[in-house]
């Protein structure tokens, strides 16, 4: 079994760990929209198979002595998968405003510590015979991206696919090792953990975050990976927005749908990517939000999930960056300018101060220190945005169509999360607030879904360049489907 998969990384256990602190849980979901109920029995077979290909899905989190060192995965010997799968209904005919109501709450409940960190939920009873799949994951387990991966797993690219290639023994046999480490494996493990930075650069993460005005004091000798963490975690600079300052447990969600053809185009006629779009989207609709309640603000904080994965990642291959967005009144294609260079910047600045750079030095430090370090950070980030690439071809499971795909982002201390995943010719957004913060949440989704439309609208005529844009989608989709079969 490779390592990264019997042990946590220092950012997994970093986010372990954090959760002593509730408003910094990194529990993430996914509401998905189906055409109609799936075969109940054929999801449970698919799950059952899937724990095997994806262990973490059976397996627990086993602290370390002491707390000494990252915990480990160990199988649950009393794994059932209709535990984590689970079927309900809503009253008929349940409408999305009460969909999205429910999913709040399930998403908000905690984990049991004790079992395997994940939980589908088939929803029943909307409107038009449809139902809904709740996937929800402690982060952990994975990241938005491993997300996708680990979705291959259990979607079909046909309503009735028939039966699946077997699994190789050997790979069934290693997902259901229940053995936990011995103690001479555990010390071994905790002893790798202390020693990953040198005594040297503890010893000057300690003095800064005692006394931040030491970080000018730092010799030219220390890494450039060390000045970035220590920079972001002495940054003491709050958040901008003079509405969103209070925090809570109360949640809503909302959602919203716009063009993938449309955000494509307008991103190419502006010169930037679809991420510029979506985080210049984002920042104009909070701008719009904070002068209709009559307090303008000239730019808030905003932060940026960056996937860092390779082939050979683990669970969780990410970073954060945290970048100030200009929200004055300004044309819309002069902000969309704007973040495209602070998007460039933010990626170059966060390779140095990275969340893996920070979760290493955070190993040496006691919960109570992290979680505090953690809230002061999160209190100078106004709100939080990420974007994870779905599939382009249609998607099914237990024989149900896949209509809708909406992400439900971790808030992690922030006013509200703003995750988008592409579908099938849109994008699905997410927005998940906290309302202590925002107290307009409608305001805001109405300014959201305003932002993207005039965004859209410098999009080219579709009739422009038709032929290109359905040439480019043909071969990609093509590619999509090779690479989805690569899973199965």
């Amino acid at each position: 079994m490779a390592d990264h998969e019997k042990r946590m990384s220092d950012t997994e256990s970093l986010m372990w760990r954090l959760e002593k602190d509730p408003h910094l849980a990194s529990t993430f979901g996914n509401v998905t929209i189906l055409d109609r109920p799936p075969n109940m029995d054929l999801l449970y077979a698919r799950m059952e198979r899937t724990a095997l290909l994806f262990p973490r899905l059976r397996r627990r989190v086993l602290p370390a002595p002491g707390n000494f060192g990252n915990p480990t995965w160990v199988d649950d010997p009393t794994f059932d998968i209709r535990y984590h799968v689970r079927h309900i209904s809503l009253a008929e005919p349940g409408d999305m405003r009460q969909l999205l109501d429910l999913v709040t709450l399930l998403i908000a409940d905690p984990f049991d510590r004790s079992r395997p960190l994940w939980h589908f939920i088939i929803i029943d009873g909307l409107q038009g015979g449809r139902s809904a799949l709740v996937q929800k994951l402690h982060h952990t387990v994975t990241d938005g991206q491993g997300g996708v991966e680990l979705s291959m797993h259990y979607l079909d690219l046909e309503r009735d696919p028939g039966p699946l290639p077997a699994i190789d023994p050997s790979v069934a046999n290693a997902a259901v090792d229940i053995s936990s480490p011995d103690a001479t494996e555990a010390l071994r493990g905790a002893m790798t953990d202390s020693l990953r930075l040198p005594l040297s650069v503890l010893k000057q993460v300690r003095d800064v975050l005692s006394d931040p005005s030491l970080i000018g004091t730092i010799g030219s000798s220390t890494s450039a990976t060390v000045k970035g963490l220590l920079a972001q975690l002495s940054e003491t600079d709050g958040s901008r927005s003079p509405l969103w300052t209070q925090r809570s447990l109360r949640r809503r969600f909302e959602t919203a749908r716009v063009s993938y053809y449309d955000m494509r185009g307008a991103s190419k006629a502006l010169g930037g990517t679809l991420n510029t779009a979506f985080v210049a989207a984002a920042a104009h609709a909070a701008g719009k939000y904070h002068r209709e309640l009559g307090a303008p603000v000239e730019s808030l904080r905003a932060s940026m999930a960056i996937s860092t994965r390779t082939e050979g990642s683990g669970s969780n291959a990410f970073t954060l960056a945290r970048m100030l967005v200009p929200t004055a009144d300004m044309p819309l294609p002069e902000r969309f300018a704007a973040v495209n260079e602070i998007l460039q910047a933010a990626r170059t600045g966060s390779s140095n101060g990275s969340l893996e750079a920070i979760a290493t030095v955070s190993t040496m430090l006691p919960t109570s220190v992290i979680t505090r370090l953690a809230r002061a950070q999160a209190e100078t980030v106004d709100f939080a945005t990420s974007n994870v690439r779905g599939a382009g071809v249609p998607l099914y499971v237990g024989g149900a169509k896949l209509l809708e795909n909406y992400p439900v982002g971790p808030l992690g201390g922030v006013a509200f999360n703003l995750t988008l995943m592409s579908y099938m010719g849109s994008m699905d957004v997410g927005i998940n607030i906290d309302e202590a913060a925002v107290e307009s949440p409608s305001l805001l989704r109405e300014s959201l879904v305003e932002s993207f439309a005039e965004l859209a609208s410098y999009a080219p005529e579709r009739s422009d360049g038709a032929s290109s844009v359905v040439s480019d989608d043909v071969q990609e989709n093509s590619t999509k489907r090779r690479w989805w079969q690569r899973w199965r």
